[in-house]
Parts: structure tokens; C-alpha cells; sequence
């Protein structure tokens, strides 16, 4: 195992094997008879006009409809190549729809155009950047044709030997209504604005005369690669944790050939902090989420092999988000984590957190006792 690995947080065994898509959750629900039901079925539904909305505070029909216009964006992109088996953006890389420019432009300092490439992805609306060398090890081994849900080959131009990792912060108030329908549009609000953003960005650098490939939960886990990119560390509730949002966060990330000064992983004591709290597998309805120390999952084909970490119960999981028929991110609700940091008892907890005082900080989240839902009927008044 590399020092690189090391810092990722991740132990490389010897049964590593890269990660076939056709295994993901949500892939498996439209091929694996243990997945499929009529509440996959009624999820998936749900997501178009066909949802059955309730009584239930945040699954009314306006919770439902503002989820699905949340993800618009994003499913206008995702759709276009339905056609050819593509679902750009989950199952496929998205496509370009500019031309690389013949006239290349000269780095001449690496730092320099690193720098420039963050700040145009802050104009276009990402709010972290991270720039990391490709590892083809966190690639997809297949990925997916949607037309018949078969493996198909995943590959990307040799050339392309960097990766922009971005980080998208999802609405704070949103997520505080977990679980409901409503909240799910605050994951489909960012996808849809991160579709965007890292599409721009690529036809950018396709500007300066360098290949660009926008993608976003598609071609390669994008969690090892947003950690190697020093944008956060790896938790016990399955997300990669920023120090500047918590877990509230969702991530794009583009394929370039374009020269820039690479990012180093950080040690940021969020990791030691989630051995010693179990607040979101506690929290968790279906139990999905581990109490113990990271280890090697060999029960799911669902969970990529040979990694040590802590890893979800898949099944149980995404069986909970297809009864409630909407996602659930009561884990990273709940994280501690989770907070805005704009006051200064936030900041001070984050310090002591991430520090050899985190006892303290995990008596101190003790004692105020984990922060109420937010009810989705107050979120809307």
C-alpha cells in the first residue's frame, strides 16, 4: 500500500478487484431478481408523474413535485442518449458537445494553471476543487448499457491523466427535513446544478486545446478520488466529510489531459472522530450502517472487493429508500458534521473535533443532544 493510499484512508489488499457498474444498487434494481419488486418499481415511478402522494408531512404532492423539478436539469442530460444505452451522467460519461481546439494553449507553470482552472469551477458554481492524478484502480471495470442492462467496456483516452474533482454543498435546511420527499431535492437540486457546472468547465478546457471529459456519478468512484483530491476524508456513514460542509455534499469530476500541479491528500482528523461515534448507524432505520471497525465486506456484490473500510448494507439500504420511495440521507442529517460553520461555537466544536480533544467535542454533542428533524410543513412556511 502506497503512502497515497494510506492518507485516502483505504487498505489495498490483495483480493482487490475493480468494480463492475452493472453491480451498483441501483443498476442491480433493474436486473437482479433479489432487488427488483413492485417497490423498486414504485420508486424508480416516482420520479416521473406517476409518485402517490400522502398526507404525510413531506410527502405531499408538493413535496413530490418539487423534488422531480429538482432533478430536471439533470435528467435532461441523462436522458438524450437514452436511445443508445447511454444515461449520461450515472451510467456513461457525459458527451461533449463542443470540439477540442486546434490552437493548445502553453502551461508554462503547472501551479499557476491549477489555480486558474479552481477559480473558473468557482464562477461556474462549484464550492470546492481538487485536482488529483488518475488511478485506474477506482475505475469502473464495465459499465452499463441501460438498453440491455449489460456490462459494457468503460474506457477513456489514455491522455487524460488528471482528474478535477468538485464538490457541490447541498441546501442546509433541505437536508434537515431527512427522510421525505422533499428533502430528495436537495440531492436532485445539486445534481442538476452540478450537470452544469462541470459540462461548462469541460468545454472550457476543450477551449485551451486539451481533451475534458465531464462525469459525475458515472466511470469511476468518485469518493476515493474527492478524497485523494484532499477535498475531505472518508466516514463511517459512507460519505466522503468536508470540513467545510460536513457530508452535504455531492461531487462531479472531469477527465483532462490539461497539465496542472496535483493536490495532496490531507490527514484531517474527521476519520478518528467517526471510530469513536456511531450516531448515523445508530440513527439508520434499516440498519444499514456498521457499528464496528472498517473491515473487508464480502457478503454484497454490491461492495467493491479487496478495500477495507467501513461499508453499508446496500441491500438494506436502498430496500428502505424504495419503501419510503424517496432518498434517505438520515446519516448524514444526523452527522455532526453536518453544520454551517458560520457561528463561532461551530467552528471551536469543528477544531476540537478534528483534534487530540475530540472527547471533548463528542461530550459536547452528547450533551446538547443531536439536533431535531426540522419538520418539512415548517421548512415550506
Amino acid at each position: 500500500m502506497t503512502e497515497t493510499d494510506k492518507l485516502v484512508g483505504f487498505e489495498i489488499t490483495k483480493e482487490f478487484e475493480q468494480f463492475n457498474q452493472m453491480n451498483d444498487i441501483f443498476t442491480r434494481a433493474f436486473w437482479d431478481e433479489s432487488i427488483m419488486s413492485k417497490d423498486t418499481e414504485a420508486f424508480f415511478n416516482s420520479y416521473r408523474s406517476d409518485f402517490v402522494a400522502k398526507r404525510a408531512d413531506g410527502f405531499t404532492q408538493k413535496d413530490f413535485a418539487l423534488r422531480n423539478a429538482s432533478w430536471l436539469v439533470s435528467d435532461l442530460i441523462s436522458n438524450r442518449g437514452a436511445k443508445s444505452g447511454l444515461r449520461e451522467g450515472f451510467q456513461s460519461y457525459i458527451k461533449n458537445d463542443t470540439e477540442i481546439s486546434k490552437n493548445k494553449i502553453i502551461v508554462e507553470d503547472l501551479n499557476e494553471q491549477s489555480k486558474e482552472i479552481k477559480h473558473v469551477a468557482k464562477l461556474f458554481g462549484a464550492d470546492l476543487v481538487g485536482i488529483t492524478s488518475t488511478d485506474v484502480r477506482w475505475h469502473y471495470s464495465h459499465r452499463v448499457d441501460t438498453n440491455r442492462f449489460e456490462a459494457v467496456e468503460n474506457s477513456l483516452p489514455k491522455s487524460c491523466d488528471k482528474v478535477i474533482v468538485m464538490a457541490h454543498s447541498m441546501d442546509y435546511d433541505l437536508v434537515e427535513t431527512y427522510p421525505s420527499a422533499l428533502a430528495g431535492a436537495s440531492s436532485g437540486r445539486e445534481y442538476s446544478h452540478e450537470a452544469a457546472i462541470c459540462m461548462q468547465l469541460a468545454a472550457y478546457i476543450r477551449g485551451l486545446g486539451y481533451e475534458a471529459i465531464a462525469s459525475m456519478n458515472d466511470t469511476a468512484l468518485v469518493i476515493p478520488y474527492a478524497i485523494k483530491a484532499g477535498l475531505g476524508e472518508y466516514g463511517r456513514n459512507q460519505m466522503v466529510i468536508t470540513p467545510e460542509f460536513g457530508p452535504r455534499v455531492r461531487f462531479s469530476k472531469i477527465f483532462t489531459s490539461l497539465p496542472m500541479e496535483i493536490d495532496i491528500p490531507k490527514a484531517l482528523g474527521i476519520k478518528e472522530y467517526c471510530h469513536s461515534c456511531t450516531k448515523c448507524a445508530s440513527a439508520c432505520p434499516p440498519k444499514a450502517l456498521p457499528f464496528g471497525e472498517p473491515d473487508l465486506k464480502k457478503d454484497s456484490s454490491s461492495t467493491i472487493k479487496g478495500v477495507k473500510k467501513w461499508s453499508a448494507n446496500c441491500e438494506k439500504c436502498f430496500g428502505y429508500w424504495a419503501k419510503i420511495r424517496t432518498d434517505c440521507a438520515i446519516c448524514m442529517r444526523v452527522c455532526p458534521f453536518n453544520r454551517e460553520y458560520l457561528t463561532f461555537t461551530d467552528k471551536l466544536w469543528r477544531r476540537l473535533a478534528t483534534s487530540s480533544f475530540r472527547k471533548l467535542a463528542i461530550l459536547w454533542e452528547d450533551f446538547y443532544k443531536p439536533r431535531k428533524r426540522l419538520k418539512p410543513s415548517e421548512w415550506w412556511r
